[in-house]
């Protein structure tokens, strides 16, 4: 009998079973459940139920106000106030208002996501945990509401993909170009309904790098995608004052049985841009060298970690960007705001003539700060670059790393990196 993947195992030991197969339903209790500014559409669905049965547990729910924030209208403000109110009268104890961060970061950041876990979350890249060994996935709003009242929902266990990985990345090269190249040779739909694994020398590839790639899993169709724990992982806990005695980390045994096995050479991978309108066009810089860009945006769930402002800082440090060129900063929370800010890398961003927008989604779903107007053109950090996801259908976007946007911030055209 063939071993088991890590969805498998994990799947296997949640539903109390022995051992899975891929198209297996089975029925558990996640750990967590996260929303965020949509909660008060997901209670809205259930408000009479929360009434007569109540809230499954107070402890289930991870809620973070992240998208519009500070809100920009009073019906964002409405819903915000609804939020607080159920926060409050359930007595939830995972609340983060306005300004802690985006969701997925502030979830990695508190430590509620942890290797062996199952974590669930009303936004498609909650599979960014998968980059601490906890499978991760996105559910609807629908989905989100009966967790609220029973805590249990169910899966169908999926096929697996193994993607070995070889050597470490070139200098100016980063992990947003690796998931970049993956994303355009598998397609947007290559992984549907699959989990990815993560395999080889994965040593070189710090947490921050490998919640980039995780985060975007959901890019490729993926139901999870995720890394073993090793010391990377470990240490990472320890910064947290984690204990590797309090998690239980599962992984996928030596002969377990993929659908695709994949290799990739790290140290050939180059600079990538995706061109607009979809992630998985994505083409090497030196394809698109010297197109004009009117907007570069730092930041996101994908790309706002002090390690991503420190790189592009490196680059940005004493010059100036385009004066035909805006460049967005957006920290992934208020602790890496206060990083950046106490080691110098936010004056040097600044300086350059960066600006700096409030830890929150805003500007990648369009939702407010940094809306596109038609005819322009971002170069972003950010995970998609669908026809009008930065708030104009009629604006295109590219997507590339915080090296990339950095110089091509830098010249106000799509500059390779390694050039500066």
């Amino acid at each position: 009998m063939s071993g088991m993947t890590f969805a498998e195992k994990i799947l296997a030991r949640k539903a109390g079973k022995t051992k899975v197969v891929p198209g297996q339903i089975v029925f558990i209790y996640p750990d967590h459940l996260l929303t965020h500014d949509n909660t008060s559409a997901i209670i809205g669905k259930i408000s009479k139920d929360l009434e007569i049965y109540g809230l499954y547990n107070r402890d289930l729910p991870v809620i973070v106000l992240d998208h519009v924030i500070p809100a920009s209208s009073d019906k964002t403000a409405k819903g915000h106030h609804s939020v607080r109110k159920f926060v409050q009268k359930y007595g939830i104890r995972n609340f983060f208002d306005i300004g802690r961060g985006i969701c997925h970061q502030v979830v990695l950041e508190e430590g509620l996501a942890l290797p062996g876990q199952v974590v669930v979350g009303s936004d498609s890249h909650t599979c960014s945990y998968g980059a601490v060994g906890c499978f991760s996935t996105g559910i609807d709003r629908t989905e989100a509401a009966a967790l609220l009242l029973t805590g249990k929902t169910w899966f169908k266990v999926p096929i697996s993909i193994k993607i070995s990985l070889k050597n470490r990345l070139p200098a100016t090269v980063s992990a947003k170009d690796f998931i970049l190249k993956l994303i355009s040779d598998i397609g947007a739909d290559g992984a549907d309904y699959k989990s990815v694994e993560f395999h080889g020398a994965l040593e070189a590839l710090s947490i921050s790098d490998r919640i980039t790639i995780a985060n975007m899993g959901i890019e490729m169709g993926a139901k999870t995608a995720v890394f073993p724990v090793d010391e990377v992982t470990e240490e990472f806990f320890r910064h947290l004052n984690i204990d590797k005695n309090s998690y239980d980390p599962i992984w996928a045994d030596e002969d377990a049985v993929y659908e695709r096995c994949l290799t990739y050479d790290l140290s050939e991978i180059v600079p990538m841009v995706s061109k607009p309108h979809a992630v998985d066009k994505g083409v090497p810089v030196s394809d698109v060298l010297d197109l004009h860009v009117d907007q570069c945006f730092l930041g996101t769930c994908t790309n706002g970690r002090v390690e991503d402002f420190r790189n592009a800082a490196t680059l940005l440090t004493g010059k100036t960007v385009h004066p035909d060129t805006r460049l967005l900063i957006l920290p992934a929370s208020r602790q890496v705001l206060s990083e950046i800010i106490h080691d110098g890398t936010l004056t040097a961003l600044v300086e350059a003539g960066g600006v700096l927008l409030p830890p929150g989604c805003g500007p990648c779903l369009g939702a407010h700060q940094g809306v596109l107007a038609p005819g322009e053109r971002c170069l972003s950090t950010a995970n998609r670059n669908f026809k009008g996801r930065m708030g104009c259908p009629d604006a295109e976007i590219y997507l590339a790393s915080p090296e990339t946007v950095a110089a091509s911030a830098i010249y106000g055209k799509i500059t390779d990196p390694r050039t500066v």
